[in-house]
């Protein structure tokens, strides 16, 4: 039954931007999408209790990428979205065992400073990136040479992506492997004296993570045509640290939930900007109150009685 009625619900959102179109939903739900992979790139490393404050610049580093190859090098959309995903992996597969080897509080501040580094280098280094100004004219995305300018391609797309980070992560922790990584947030030092490779197996996190956040970055900057550096800053991460707070952190679940809840905010309080901060903040405190496992947890509660 359970199975039947995800089905159903997939369908459903496949489907209703051609039984109802309207631009500024469709908009909300390629954006959406695209949040709901960066906080899942979170997700992988909260389950293994690293919180990362780096993750909105690998997405601008996906997002620059992505735009550089098309724009500089004419490559096609589809080798210059996976392409960006494997560049910025390997960008963490070299830096991973440098940082991973802090924790804690320090993790956190490590990866906010080389956030804010990388963010910097976006604005200062002018010929390449555009600086403060950003990026225009990137290319719509193509499929076999075919342009892509129907805002309902965005929205598929962001939804097909949101798909496969959320059954990436899933089946990563219902597996074999997933039994590792929660031995490491729970008692690495047991998990160790077993055989375990702690270092190998957080840098594969970080890697995986650092891959899903680059392809959504990807998928932005050509959903939007133009990127500059404000879009990945410390306040991006903060908020995809707050849909997974919101969503419930234990769950792969959480995120796309905390995405379903948060992301529309902004969009309904665009009228009243100065509420949106405050929103978030009422929000947070209810959530962390009463119910600390999140959206996840609520429906937990609910299914077991």
């Amino acid at each position: 039954m359970r199975r039947l009625a995800v089905v159903l619900l997939v369908v459903a959102a496949c489907a209703w931007p051609f039984l109802y179109f309207n631009r500024y939903f469709l908009h909300i739900g390629v954006m959406m999408g695209i949040m709901a992979t960066l906080a899942l790139s979170v997700n992988l490393l909260l389950r293994i209790g690293q919180l990362s404050m780096a993750h909105a610049a690998f997405m601008g580093l996906g997002a620059y990428i992505s735009a550089l190859l098309t724009l500089r090098l004419q490559v096609p959309f589809a080798a210059a979205f996976v392409g960006s995903g494997v560049l910025v992996a390997l960008f963490a597969r070299v830096l991973g065992p440098i940082v991973l080897r802090i924790k804690g509080v320090y993790f956190v501040l490590l990866t906010f400073a080389l956030g804010e580094v990388i963010n910097l280098i976006f604005q200062a280094w002018v010929g390449l990136f555009g600086g403060n100004n950003g990026l225009f004219g990137i290319p719509k995305a193509s499929l076999f040479g075919v342009r892509m300018l129907d805002i309902r391609f965005y929205y598929l797309a962001g939804l097909a992506l949101t798909g496969f980070a959320y059954a990436s992560v899933r089946a990563l922790f219902r597996s074999d492997a997933g039994a590792i990584l929660d031995s490491l947030d729970e008692n690495e030092t047991l998990a160790c004296s077993l055989g375990t490779d702690a270092m190998r197996w957080r840098v594969a996190v970080f890697v995986l993570s650092s891959f899903l956040a680059a392809l959504s970055g990807s998928l932005y900057a050509h959903y939007l045509g133009f990127i500059s550096p404000d879009a990945f800053s410390f306040w991006t991460v903060v908020n995809v640290v707050v849909i997974n707070v919101i969503g419930g952190i234990a769950s792969p679940l959480g995120p796309v939930l905390g995405a379903l809840l948060l992301v529309p905010l902004p969009e309904l309080l665009r009228d009243a900007k100065q509420y949106q901060v405050l929103s978030y903040g009422v929000l947070l405190i209810v959530f962390l109150l009463f119910l600390p496992d999140g959206l996840v947890g609520l429906r937990r509660r609910i299914n077991g009685r």
